[in-house]
């Protein structure tokens, strides 16, 4: 998630989804590759390859684990007119990899990208405009396709969670505009994560502030809160997710950054990242992923990179992008603010 001034507007709006479309077709350069149910892993600290929402050029991306760009959106020509895509800063597939979300935080939308064709098959929200008003969003952030259909997603100005199905109508509403206090689902103070938990419950992270009380909350698909906790050691909390074992793997927005791995039913850390200075630094790290192999991804959004850290050594054993140096090339990166592993598509492994 990219940084957001934490305000209040008004009441609360809906808008828009249409059906969703499904990938099976290959296409060139970067050749879209066919779904396949398991695909190879690659003997590296990064086992999959990766989608990256490269928020500062306006784009999506897919890394191999050896480097390499397979994959871009916008498609080379760009869009057809009547579409649009700024500063996406989160990219999800949706469930079976046909298609990735992607929220524009500072764009006020929400697109679902459709993978082979590399076309937006719908967006959501008015473009350039925030509000709180019917079909518009505020900031909105980690927009996620649920199995059911339904778009959940976290409008973080808005103070609100929505829950739009694909007839355009908001079906659930967790918070209230102009209510940016932290009592959920009832209130929620400036959400910016929503991540799926396997059996339908939901991950709230609130930023709650920015000064150090930023909650994680796990909350029923039916608004029932199954706990609420303050993350510790963090002043800005960004997209707590659930690892296998209990515990919560977030990150704080800060500089310099940290990643926290902490057990949500004592509080206790069982594992962080904070280096204060030099290579090893995070700036506004924005979201952390635990890879099956037990490294930690991160996106760490000011020093224009990913990177790869090992758990048990805490030292960076992979990056994309050169620190501290934005652009457009191969290799290069502007403000990433999002990923996530691509285990739907067969790009090699070795």
């Amino acid at each position: 998630m990219a940084a957001a001034a934490l305000i209040a507007c008004g009441p609360a709006g809906h808008t828009a989804v249409p059906a969703l479309a499904t990938a099976s077709a290959t296409a060139s350069a970067g050749a879209t590759p066919t779904a396949t149910a398991s695909p190879t892993a690659w003997d590296s600290p990064l086992p999959h390859p990766i989608i990256i929402a490269d928020r500062g050029n306006s784009r999506i991306i897919e890394v191999t684990p050896d480097k390499q760009v397979v994959w871009t959106f916008p498609a080379p020509g760009g869009l057809p007119a009547g579409q649009s895509f700024v500063g996406g800063d989160d990219a999800f597939f949706t469930p079976g990899g046909g298609q990735i979300i992607s929220n524009e935080e500072m764009n006020g939308t929400i697109a679902i990208i459709d993978y082979a064709t590399r076309q937006v098959v719908w967006q959501y929200g008015h473009p350039g405009v925030e509000d709180y008003r019917p079909g518009f969003l505020n900031y909105p952030d980690d927009a996620y396709l649920l199995p059911d259909g339904v778009v959940a997603v976290s409008d973080i100005r808005n103070c609100r969670e929505l829950f739009i199905n694909q007839q355009k109508q908001v079906v659930a509403e967790w918070g209230q505009a102009a209510h940016c206090t932290s009592d959920p689902p009832k209130y929620l103070s400036s959400p910016n994560g929503d991540t799926p938990l396997p059996n339908g419950d939901l991950l709230i992270t609130e930023i709650n502030g920015g000064a150090g009380d930023s909650r994680a909350v796990r909350i029923t698909r039916d608004g029932q809160v199954v706990w609420n906790v303050r993350i510790p050691d963090v002043f800005y909390g960004s997209d707590a997710q659930l690892l296998p074992d209990g515990d919560i793997l977030t990150v704080d927005y800060s500089r310099p950054g940290k990643i926290v791995i902490f057990n949500p039913a004592t509080g206790k850390i069982d594992w962080e990242y904070k280096p204060a200075s030099g290579e090893a630094m995070l700036d506004h790290p924005s979201i952390a992923e635990a890879l099956p192999n037990g490294n930690i991804l991160v996106s760490d959004d000011y020093r224009d990179r990913l990177v790869v850290i090992d758990r048990a050594t805490k030292v960076i054993v992979w990056q994309y992008g050169h620190t501290d140096v934005a652009g457009t090339a191969p290799g290069f990166l502007n403000t990433p603010d999002g990923m996530d592993s691509d285990v739907y598509h067969h790009l090699g492994g070795h």
